[in-house]
């Protein structure tokens, strides 16, 4: 496989204390801030973005990234793909808190070859870069109509 390396540069600034927020913003890209927050689940402010969410939507992103350019290069025809994932955090093995599971459910709406469509979503499984880095365990549920 030919070199792909690539670089994404990230930068994180708040002041001390749980109750606090903190931004994040991409270093070499101009979008809005992203606000985050410790949930309240683990004694913080929350409402608003927290790590575990981010996880939990990087790990259905990736799927849905690495999806839609799949499913193009096969000329695979569908009108939207949706999704929604749970996050399970517990402690582990370890005796220490982890992401242990995630269910991602993946929906396929107007797609006309609901096999084909099952096969490739299948397929994409198995070359999602941030979920073959993981050692979470990632489940899926999908659908086509």
């Amino acid at each position: 496989m030919s070199n792909i390396s690539k670089k994404f540069a990230v930068e994180s600034i708040g002041r001390s204390g749980i109750s606090s927020s903190w931004v994040n913003r991409l270093k070499d890209k101009e979008c809005d801030d992203l606000v985050m927050a410790i949930p309240i689940e683990f004694g913080g402010v929350g409402g608003t973005y927290s790590p575990e969410d981010l996880y939990a939507l990087s790990l259905m992103n990736c799927y849905f990234a690495t999806f839609k350019y799949i499913a193009e290069k096969s000329k695979l025809e569908y009108d939207t793909i949706k999704g929604d994932a749970i996050l399970n955090v517990d402690i582990g093995e370890r005796k220490t808190l982890w992401m242990e599971s995630i269910l991602i459910r993946i929906k396929l709406l107007g797609c006309t070859n609901k096999d084909r469509a099952l096969m490739m979503m299948e397929k994409t499984k198995t070359q999602c870069m941030i979920i073959n880095s993981v050692s979470t365990k990632v489940e899926f549920d999908f659908s086509v109509e």
